[in-house]
């Protein structure tokens, strides 16, 4: 008797120790693809100098260029979401990390903006996809309690990504003659072998739930998802999502919140971001590594803060007042036309560290407040509207920065974040510590 306990004993550990491997790795893998995310849109920044020497291009040019990717995953993340909620997750984070890595690969070859554009176009669309999928997976395999850390860690990756994009493209261009075209085609080392770490990977348990496929869920869930999750997962709803649920009486509030929140979050940060170097020496203060990957820096420990407070203080508090002093920063800079430049320095520091921490939560909010059947497009679908703001903002910020000056165009970009701070105010829920199925059920401050 003793014996068959200490073997049930053993069996009961052996299975938690199986889930929390499977665990890290499902984590690695997801955060893997936003450190992808992260550097291909990092990347372009650095090399954008030697490019437009190279193919002699136009601040129109260059504008689409840079804003390209942003609008592929403007296209492809409602058609991922769409595609993972209809036939799965696990076939669709296969997908998008092979168009990914060739693609990638592409760069190696482009010779002409024509070319550059569509390749960073495709690239965006698998970047999409991977929004709208990779979130929804996260969320759906993470055990409450460890949820919001989780999500917000590849907010960590994503920064992290765009940051050793920002050191990698610096130090490649002026250290080395490679070329500009092996700079950006260096993140299809990266693609590559989180494709290899993808295969094998399961299907969403709540997904397959979702479509009435209980008897396989039961079983991926009893084998790797944790205990929590795995009780939760029989209070899932079978029923068939579609898009006209997102603006249901029962979620348009969710859908509302959850795109204004990340339009507003992005908008400024992607056009700063991304342009550091020119938008740092309008205000006469040094570029390059100082600049840009300073800027990064600072935004990544935004991001690590938030995700070591975020489940002892919840979402909300992490969310609302840091877009207040963000929007009160951009507005200083814009006004102040001859503010010291270390002050500058500093009004641009503090806004990339509390902005880059609440944009960790437009990865949480997404998986929380929405239901599984219409998880995936939901988290495209705001995702897209996200990158509408993105994709403006980085095609705009060098033609706004040439024709109506610095101040000015901080100004427009304080009256972004004063848009998302008021929107945020009025809607952001405290899902902390709730279930998924509590969390998509109820939307209370």
């Amino acid at each position: 008797m003793s014996s068959m306990k200490n073997q049930t004993a053993h069996r009961a550990v052996a299975s938690a120790a199986s889930k929390r491997r499977f665990l890290i790795r499902m984590v690695t893998v997801l955060i893997g693809g936003m450190v992808l995310d992260g550097y291909v849109l990092g990347i372009i920044g650095p090399v954008s100098g030697t490019m437009a020497q190279d193919l002699h291009l136009t601040a129109l040019w260059q504008g689409l260029i840079a804003a390209a990717a942003l609008v592929g995953i403007l296209i492809g993340s409602p058609i991922g979401g769409w595609a993972s909620d209809k036939w799965g997750r696990k076939p669709i984070f296969m997908f998008d990390i092979g168009i990914f890595a060739i693609a990638s690969g592409m760069q190696f070859f482009v010779d002409s903006p024509v070319l550059l554009v569509v390749v960073r176009l495709l690239m965006g669309i698998a970047i999409g996809t991977e929004y709208a999928v990779g979130w929804p997976l996260m969320a759906e395999f993470s055990p409450s309690r460890l949820r919001g850390r989780l999500m917000a860690a590849m907010g960590i990756a994503w920064y992290g990504g765009f940051m050793i994009a920002f050191l990698t493209g610096h130090l490649l261009s002026t250290y080395t003659h490679l070329s500009w075209n092996f700079i950006l085609g260096t993140s299809t080392f990266i693609a590559v072998a989180i494709f290899l770490g993808r295969l094998g990977m399961p299907e969403s348990p709540r997904w397959l739930w979702s479509v009435g496929r209980k008897d396989e869920a039961r079983a991926l869930a009893a084998k790797y998802m944790p205990e929590d999750a795995l009780e939760d997962l029989h209070h899932e709803d079978v029923r068939k999502g579609s898009f006209g649920m997102l603006f249901s009486k029962e979620y348009w509030r969710s859908t509302l919140f959850i795109s204004g929140f990340w339009f507003c979050a992005v908008t400024p940060y992607f056009a700063i971001a991304t342009f550091a170097d020119s938008v740092l020496d309008q205000y006469g203060l040094s570029g390059g590594l100082a600049g840009g990957v300073g800027l990064s820096a600072v935004a990544l420990a935004g991001v690590v803060v938030t995700f070591l407070l975020i489940e002892k203080i919840g979402r909300r508090a992490l969310t609302v007042p840091p877009q207040w002093l963000c929007a009160i920063v951009l507005a200083i800079i814009g006004l102040w036309a001859g503010a010291p430049a270390i002050i500058v320095l500093i009004l641009f520091l503090v806004f990339s560290f509390f902005n880059a921490g609440y944009n960790t939560l437009t990865n949480v909010y997404p998986g929380e407040v929405l239901p599984t059947e219409i998880r995936g497009i939901g988290t495209g679908f705001a995702a897209a509207v996200s990158r509408v703001g993105a994709g403006i903002g980085t095609f705009l910020l060098p033609i706004s920065m040439q024709n109506l000056g610095p101040g000015p165009t901080m100004l427009i970009a304080a009256g972004v974040a004063f848009a998302g701070a008021a929107l945020s105010q009025w809607l952001a829920p405290e899902t902390k510590g709730k279930t998924l199925t509590e969390a998509a059920a109820g939307y209370a401050h």
